[in-house]
């Protein structure tokens, strides 16, 4: 008899056929929102789950689940999944870095440069009829080229931004929990400044940070006061690195130039003030969202929960394990 994992919402149906291999598949092709109640529910007697990153996995949902080993997320974050209570439990925890670099380092080229030269106000503005002639000042943005990038997290995307920066000329300035080595640093031309510097020379700040209580509001009030009103701001990490209200406030005193976003506290759901100023760039999480690489993103997290059940050619060494120590304890 198979093991029974669960797919807690529609997937592309290669991804199912490829884990029913394995498994007996309770999958959600419907596509249906799965609370927590709901997500326990379903999880009952399940050995596995694929997971996304709206799905809340914690300690009190993996209570009374003996069966369950594997929670495998399809994300690079997973500050959806409170690791060290499914660690306690004994269940193998994966999530999906590396396929979503370079898309998501695209996509944040596209939010910086949309934002920067006020494409959403542009288009808003031509569509509802108001342009009857040329001006000198009409719809004026910022340069990147010849400007000065900063990145505030620089790991995998945040050091592929980098490299994308050299075609512009640009300037890069980062700031992370440690140094780069050197020869990364030279690679990439990029200098190593404090947060205040960074926040204080960038005329563009990208944030690429991991979320977690020490990155909580990371970018508040006091910090949005550091910036230069010529600049932009752009979020591709997580909902709430950014103080939203904050950051709202910012925007409509212009006390930085604009800002661009992928991701909100508490997504879906949006904070009403920045949908009433002009001079922000809105997105629905959709960074990584290629073809191809939803589809590698979602491969991986099958790959993940078949080899963490001890199944297929890479049984018992998942390839991108958050919590490595569950699969020491097992062999």
């Amino acid at each position: 008899m198979k093991p029974s994992v669960l797919v807690t919402r529609a997937i592309y149906p290669e991804v199912i056929a490829h884990l029913a291999q394995y498994f007996d598949v309770d999958d959600n092709q419907q596509d249906a929102v799965l609370d927590a109640a709901a997500l326990k529910a379903r999880l009952a007697g399940k050995a596995g789950v694929l997971a996304n990153a709206a799905d809340r996995i914690d300690g009190d949902v993996v209570a009374g689940l003996p069966a369950l080993r594997a929670v495998c997320n399809m994300a690079v974050g997973y500050n959806n999944l409170d690791v060290p209570a499914l660690t306690a439990a004994g269940i193998v925890a994966t999530n999906t870095p590396d396929v979503l670099t370079e898309t998501t380092a695209d996509f944040g080229w596209a939010l910086l440069m949309a934002t920067a030269r006020r494409v959403t106000e542009a288009e808003h503005y031509l569509r509802a009829g108001k342009w009857q002639r040329w001006s000198y000042d009409m719809l004026v943005g910022m340069d990147l080229y010849g400007s000065t990038l900063g990145i505030l997290g620089m790991g995998r995307i945040g050091q592929a931004l980098a490299r994308r920066a050299s075609g512009f000329g640009m300037s890069v300035l980062y700031h992370n929990r440690s140094q780069l080595p050197a020869d990364t640093e030279r690679a990439l031309s990029a200098r190593y400044v404090s947060k205040e510097d960074l926040l204080r020379q960038s005329d563009h700040l990208l944030l690429v940070l991991p979320y977690g209580p020490q990155s909580h509001h990371a970018i508040g009030a006091a910090e949005l006061a550091l910036m230069k009103p010529t600049a932009t701001l752009v979020n591709l990490a997580r909902g709430g690195i950014v103080d939203d209200a904050a950051l709202a406030q910012a925007l409509r005193d212009k006390r930085i130039f604009g800002a661009g976003l992928d991701v909100f506290e508490g997504e879906p759901s949006v904070n009403p003030d920045l949908l009433t100023v002009p001079n922000v760039v809105l997105t629905p999480h959709i960074a990584s969202a290629s073809e191809k690489t939803r589809r590698a993103m979602a491969m991986l997290a099958a790959d993940n929960l078949i080899a963490a059940l001890d199944q297929g050619p890479q049984a018992g060494h998942p390839p991108t394990v958050i919590n490595p120590d569950v699969m020491s304890r097992r062999r």
